[in-house]
């Protein structure tokens, strides 16, 4: 009698890679940056013209804005109260430019 041939035995499986996270967005359209600050994108669009919005960039005909800049600008409009002496000067400064 033959002796059972020998079969291969099965390679360790190999571990799982880790799923690499997608490194979240640096640069938001438009769109995204409104709905990332809760304003309505043509918010976004007038104050690119008139002002007082947050920074952005041009690339080629894309208007591009950076999360950093968009939560600096975010945060330079935190206030405690509408007593607050900062937030006076803010407002004053809105109403000499018009708006």
């Amino acid at each position: 009698m033959r002796p059972a041939p020998l079969r291969p035995t099965a390679a360790p499986a190999a571990a799982p890679q880790p799923v690499q996270a997608v490194p979240a967005a640096r640069y938001l359209t438009n769109d995204e940056a409104a709905a990332f600050l809760r304003l309505s994108p043509r918010t976004l669009e007038k104050q690119r013209v008139i002002g007082g919005g947050p920074r952005f960039r041009k690339f080629g005909r894309r208007v591009m804005y950076a999360i950093a800049d968009l939560e600096a600008w975010a945060d330079a409009r935190s206030f405690e109260a509408t007593c607050d002496p900062e937030y006076a000067a803010h407002r004053a400064g809105i109403a000499a430019r018009g708006r």
